[in-house]
């Protein structure tokens, strides 16, 4: 029979609190990847960006977020993670009163690399937390189900907010309005969620900049051969830079004491297959939101608020297949989710291929948008619980930062190369429109292509698709890729699952008395069912 403090546990309100803080937090730093999205047309008119330098608004983040989660993670274990948690959180809000504040685009740039950083600090602490505050079985599932969710469900919801604010107010309300969700937050922080145990342990510096500015010259050497190609002077030194530097930062990693990217991790072959998998999904759905925003606001000529409503179905497919793979999995194990997720991914992007500039929203979008969402959803609940299942307590933060730094990393590494493809497809398709332009064109279209040197619709309309669809044909390939990995190299053990279910669980420390950051005790997540214990604190 229960304890009376384990049953305590199970009805006290706290965790319940803690896990809403918590995926608030996820929640505000994922949806500004995409909240973003929505708002680059008005962007690039009002800064003077051009398409492709346009994707340097997502990179600016995405790098930063992604180069250095794992010196945030690493934060959260030396200093704490509540601590680290609220550091994160406010520099963020900081970042984002600047970024509406911006009047160029170096102004802006510089502050979507300091959101990067803030969300840096912020993201893997949180789901360290996660961690740290539910006990591994049913509760620490639902906890993850809902992180999860939110993780990816966060994307669809920052594009149906930028529509809103785009269209009601102005872009850079996009900015704004994280600064009063971010301060509740961090009121909210100290009171529900308590402080992890301080560790011992040294920054690993030169890690975290070799790796940043390695990731940073990779992606403009992609970006950069978009435009210039690759026999471009800058685009090789780019790649040669990108080369040293990562060279430098796995040799840092080897020697190192106490590394930023703790190299064991990748021995096991589990999570090594889930940081792959990773990589090439994050790429996927980071080009499915940037190059259908696009498409569905200058070819199908959405308007702001309308093109956000136009991808809220897929928040709706995503919460559905993390909810149906989280309650499924200590049934059949993360396997099944795995591989039949990045095929639905797959089969959706292969489907918006077939996109022209005839197509329709209900006829052409709809069905790959729900199709991808389903499979995402299955995707980040079974990576997110792979990649920290058996993780020894001390070692959480950094498991959960090398998770979170291959899906940022991934995603601007990825975007990169969607942008590569897109470039390269869009200046073939203008060699074979420009002719046919300027035989068809009016006078009025003439004079505009002469003082802007850009074609107007439908011509316009026609090259951009032309490097949608091309850019789809890439992340397709990386869905697919996604799902060999998940077929040939995970393996599900009987101990894993026996984790899942609740049992194998290590020696648990009792529950204690009390509630908030002082108590110990905790309930189950927001959807209810049995409950669990916090670890009391040392």
């Amino acid at each position: 029979m229960p304890s009376a403090t384990a049953r305590s546990a199970k009805r006290s309100p706290g965790s319940g609190i803690a896990l809403l803080v918590i995926a608030s937090c996820q929640l505000m730093v994922v949806l500004d990847i995409t909240i973003v999205n929505i708002a680059l047309p008005h962007i690039q008119t009002s800064l003077d960006f051009s398409t492709e330098n346009l994707s340097w608004v997502i990179n600016a983040y995405t790098l930063t977020f992604g180069g250095l989660l794992l010196l945030g993670g690493r934060s959260g274990d030396i200093l704490g993670r509540r601590r680290m948690f609220m550091i994160g959180v406010l520099l963020f809000v900081l970042a984002s009163l600047l970024g509406g504040l911006a009047q160029n685009a170096p102004q802006l740039l510089a502050a979507r690399s300091l959101q990067g950083v803030g969300g840096a600090i912020a993201s893997p602490t949180a789901l360290a937390l996660i961690t740290t505050t539910f006990r591994e079985g049913p509760q620490r599932n639902r906890a993850f189900g809902v992180f999860a969710a939110v993780s990816a469900g966060g994307g669809a919801i920052g594009l149906l907010m930028g529509g809103i604010l785009v269209e009601w107010l102005d872009w850079r309300w996009i900015f704004f309005v994280n600064v009063p969700i971010g301060v509740l937050i961090a009121l909210a922080a100290p009171r529900y969620i308590r402080e992890s145990e301080r560790r011992p342990g040294n920054f690993d510096f030169l890690g975290a900049i070799t790796s940043t500015l390695g990731m940073v010259a990779l992606v403009y050497g992609f970006i950069r051969a978009s435009e210039d190609g690759w026999r471009d002077s800058l685009t090789l030194a780019a790649f040669g830079a990108a080369v040293v530097l990562l060279t430098t930062f796995l040799l840092i990693e080897r020697s190192s004491r106490q590394p930023i990217t703790p190299l064991k991790m990748f021995r096991d072959r589990n999570r090594a297959g889930t940081y792959g998998m990773m990589l090439s999904l994050a790429a996927a759905i980071f080009g499915m939101f940037f190059f259908l925003t696009l498409f569905v606001q200058n070819v199908l000529d959405f308007s702001p608020l309308r093109a956000g409503l136009a991808f809220l179905p897929v928040s709706a497919v995503i919460a559905l297949g993390a909810g149906l793979a989280s309650q499924l999995l200590p049934r059949f194990g993360p396997k099944p989710f795995m591989v039949t997720g990045g095929i639905f991914a797959a089969g959706g992007l292969a489907w918006l291929t077939l996109t022209d500039i005839d197509s329709t929203y209900l006829g052409s979008i709809l069905g790959p948008m729900l199709l991808f969402g389903f499979g995402m959803g299955m995707e980040f609940v079974s990576l997110t619980l792979m990649a920290v299942s058996g993780v020894a307590p001390n070692e959480s933060g950094a498991a959960s930062g090398v998770l979170n730094a291959t899906q940022q990393v991934g995603g601007s590494l990825g975007l990169s190369i969607l942008v590569t493809a897109f470039g390269t497809a869009s200046r073939n398709e203008a060699t074979d429109v420009v002719p046919q332009f300027l035989r068809e064109a009016n006078p009025e279209q003439l004079q505009f292509f002469q003082r802007t040197g850009q074609l107007p619709p439908p011509w316009a309309d026609q090259v951009l698709t032309a490097g949608v669809t091309t850019a789809f044909i890439v992340a397709a390939a990386l869905s697919a890729l996604a799902a060999l990995i998940a077929l040939v190299v995970i393996q599900v053990r009987a101990s894993d699952l026996e984790r899942l279910q609740g049992g194998a669980t290590g020696a648990p420390a009792p529950a204690t008395s009390g509630s908030g950051p002082s108590g110990g005790s905790t309930g189950g997540g927001p959807s209810g069912g049995d409950g669990g214990a916090m670890p009391p604190r040392e």
